[in-house]
């Protein structure tokens, strides 16, 4: 008999799977096509997609596996099982450093993105403020919480991006993905560092895994929900290059959204869409910055005993925001976020292949 219930602090493979799939559909999706074309220089981009999204679920089914063998176990007693507890403390801040300023990219991403097509005359220091607010406000309850939003907003938002390439249908030109196959492999390869980037965040079931409650049924969820955002990937990166061309995509800094501004729809506030398109994409970036900063909190809260929820938030936020203001301009943003996806390779990929290897030589396991 299955102990899920929607009162109880558990969670169900439906939100495995959608935890998964939330925390890797964000900037992704706006900005994975430019950086791609800029490398290949061709449609050919798509193998790099193919090629990140292998090496990511590769390294998913690693965690997928690793936390099913240690069911009700966080990453603090995974570690602490494997290795020793010093480690585990060592280990634990490293990733909470990481989410902490993983939160601070996406807040300082969605200021720079909504100023630019949203509200042009609001001052970035107040959409960031606002929107840290708002990830207080997420955070400030359980977690269960937040795992449970992420299965209300995540069909709306793979919907409204499925409205946004129908809407554009008319403009598809299947000429513009001519010729195919021109890339060399090694600027395929290269590229396809940019997908890696893209995909990092499924490393907080390191964390959540205290709450699934069929650890056997994990490691099927968990790819099923990475196969969402690669698919959605592929798609609006052919999609976008058949309807602007390899040129206009590669010179254009956020080509979803001006594929949004395209979309003309007579009457009411639907005339501007890119401001609904954004309206809803705020929803997905909500749900994977309030979960890293719950993994930030999570982590502390397992090194520092005596920590408790709130005044860690208050401690931090402040923290956090002067963190957010430090990039001047969009090319400091970049340089920010690219140095926080090198940050996460062995935080999502090194560091949960050695514990998996490590148990697996020294044969332990945890018990639920």
């Amino acid at each position: 008999m299955k102990s899920f219930e929607y009162g109880d602090n558990e969670i169900s493979t439906k939100e495995v799977f959608a935890i998964v799939s939330n925390m890797l559909i964000g900037f992704g999706v706006l900005t994975l096509p430019r950086s791609i074309v800029t490398v290949t220089k061709s449609v050919d981009g798509w193998i790099s997609i193919c090629i990140g999204g292998v090496i990511a679920a590769f390294f998913l089914w690693v965690i997928a596996k690793l936390v099913s063998r240690f069911p009700k176990k966080g990453f603090y007693d995974i570690t602490t099982a494997i290795i020793n507890k010093p480690a585990a403390n060592i280990l634990t801040l490293m990733i909470s450093v990481y989410t902490m300023m993983f939160v601070c990219y996406e807040t300082r991403g969605l200021a720079s993105i909504a100023r630019l097509y949203l509200y042009d005359r609001t001052p970035e220091e107040v959409i960031c403020l606002v929107f840290l607010l708002v990830l207080i406000y997420g955070v400030s309850g359980p977690s269960i919480a937040l795992l449970r939003v992420n299965l209300m907003f995540m069909p709306i938002v793979i919907s409204i991006v499925l409205v946004l390439i129908f809407m554009n249908i008319g403009f598809f030109n299947y000429h513009q993905l001519k010729p195919f196959f021109i890339t060399e492999w090694v600027d395929v390869v290269k590229a396809s560092k940019e997908t890696v980037f893209s995909f990092l965040g499924f490393e907080v079931l390191l964390f959540y895994n205290v709450h699934i409650n069929q650890p056997k049924k994990t490691v099927k969820a968990a790819l099923f929900g990475i196969s969402i955002p690669f698919i959605l990937y592929l798609v609006v990166f052919i999609f976008l290059i058949g309807t602007f061309g390899v040129e206009v995509v590669s010179n254009t800094l956020y080509p979803t959204a001006e594929l949004a501004k395209q979309v003309e729809i007579t009457g009411g506030f639907l005339e501007r869409f890119e401001s609904l398109f954004f309206t809803i994409w705020v929803m997905t970036l909500f749900n994977t910055a309030s979960m890293a900063f719950d993994v930030t909190i999570l982590g502390l809260m397992s090194v520092f005993k005596k920590a408790k929820r709130m005044p860690l938030i208050l401690f931090l936020s402040p923290l956090m925001y002067i963190i957010i203001m430090l990039p001047q301009n969009i090319k400091e943003i970049a340089s920010f976020g690219e140095w926080i996806s090198y940050a996460g390779i062995p935080v999502a990929f090194l560091l949960p292949l050695g514990l998996f290897l490590t148990a697996k030589i020294r044969g332990v396991k945890g018990n639920a």
